[in-house]
């Protein structure tokens, strides 16, 4: 097509397995969609795909929590675990907040959720606070247990940054999945922020694929699949997308896809509870 050479986000849509990940997670979205509880019961179904996605994300970055106790907890605060598992549940929410923004200024989105995610950390005051909501600095640590990988400059963090968002602002004819599996990646990739970047990559992931309309009532949590699929398969998978290869970045694209596949498994099995429990 004329538009991939000025559109690479485009481009990705040819690279192997990337067509047919993007037929079938539109198929499944399809199928939830279409789900007779789905006309009457929507906001349940979104509420719990937003905890269930949380407890997947922050499974993901080392506080692998059972549902019933990221349900019945009340206070985060006490450890790391409880820590990551409040930002994760704060991010989840604060996501479908963020849509109108995201296509005019990303880089704001990608502040605020970092702040959503510090919690109390990015209060005036609080030793980490002047971290929190920018960008990382020369000579500082990065906290992300999971992702190994070399740490970028933060002058490449810049640039590159600057050219996801100029890419999300022009927006482009590029599948809702390819647009957010490349800006859950390059997140992963640049871990730009001190902390919490695995959360805030997979919440960026989750903002492009509700606001882009493949998923607007965000039913469709692709952190239950990220996280069903395993801290292995993902490190592979993003392993994939480092190597800038054709093969890698479309194995990542796909993985991706699969995520977002078990996503609408869950909630579909959400519905067919509802609907037994109504019955």
């Amino acid at each position: 097509m004329s538009t991939h050479a000025s559109d690479p986000l485009a481009a990705l849509g040819s690279l192997p397995g990337v067509a047919d990940a993007v037929d079938s997670v539109r198929k499944a979205v399809d199928r939830v969609y279409g789900h007779r509880v789905m006309r009457r019961r929507s906001n349940e179904i979104s509420s719990e795909a937003a905890l269930r996605g949380a407890r997947g994300s922050a499974a993901l970055s080392g506080a692998d929590w059972a549902l019933e106790e990221v349900r019945r907890r009340t206070d985060f605060s006490a450890d790391a675990e409880a820590r990551t598992v409040g930002a994760a549940l704060r991010l989840g929410a604060e996501a479908g907040q963020l849509l109108s923004i995201w296509r005019q200024s990303p880089m704001r989105v990608l502040a605020r959720l970092h702040l959503v995610a510090a919690g109390d950390a990015g209060l005036p005051g609080d030793a980490a606070g002047d971290e929190v909501g920018r960008p990382r600095l020369d000579g500082e640590t990065v906290d992300e247990p999971l992702i190994e990988a070399p740490l970028p400059a933060p002058s490449e963090v810049a640039g590159r940054l600057e050219g996801l968002a100029e890419l999300i602002v022009a927006g482009g004819d590029a599948p809702a999945l390819v647009t957010a599996a490349v800006v859950h990646g390059e997140l992963l990739a640049l871990r730009p922020f001190t902390s919490y970047n695995g959360l805030v990559a997979r919440a960026a992931e989750r903002i492009v694929l509700i606001g882009s309309g493949l998923d607007p009532k965000a039913i469709c949590p692709a952190e239950v699949g990220h996280a069903e699929q395993g801290r292995a398969a993902y490190l592979a998978a993003f392993e994939g997308y480092l190597s800038g290869t054709p093969e890698g970045v479309g194995a990542w694209i796909a993985h991706c896809g699969r995520s977002v596949e078990l996503g609408v498994r869950e909630s579909t099995a959400v519905c067919e509870a509802l609907q037994r429990g109504a019955a």
